[in-house]
C-alpha cells in the first residue's frame, strides 16, 4: 500500500508574542506526525522562508505553500490542520477508489 504524502506545515514566528502559536502548530501537527510535516521559523534566525515567501512581518502559518493564515488562534490553527488533513483524506480516499 502506497504511503499518504506528507502535508507541509510551515509558521513563521517573528516575535516573542507568536511562540504560544508555535506551540500550538507544533502540538496540533503532533497529534499525526504520519500526516503532517511541521517545520517553524524563527525571524530574524532562519532565513529559508524568505526565498519562498518574501519578507513576512506578521506570524503566519503556511500550509502546503500556499494556505496562508495569519490572524492566530488557538481555534484557528487547529481548525486548519483538521480542514488540511480532511482534504488530504478525501483526496487519498477518491485515489483509491
Amino acid at each position: 500500500m502506497q504511503t499518504m504524502r506528507k502535508i507541509q506545515v510551515e509558521f513563521i514566528n517573528t516575535c516573542p508574542c507568536c511562540d504560544v502559536h508555535a506551540r500550538t502548530v507544533e502540538e496540533a501537527a503532533g497529534r499525526r506526525p504520519d500526516l503532517f510535516d511541521v517545520r517553524v521559523y524563527r525571524a530574524g534566525k532562519d532565513f529559508e522562508y524568505l526565498k519562498k515567501y518574501g519578507v513576512i512581518s506578521k506570524g503566519t502559518l503556511i500550509i502546503d505553500g500556499h494556505i496562508r493564515i495569519d490572524t492566530l488562534s488557538r481555534g484557528v490553527i487547529e481548525d486548519a490542520l483538521l480542514a488540511a488533513a480532511q482534504t488530504a483524506e478525501s483526496a487519498e480516499s477518491q485515489c483509491l477508489k
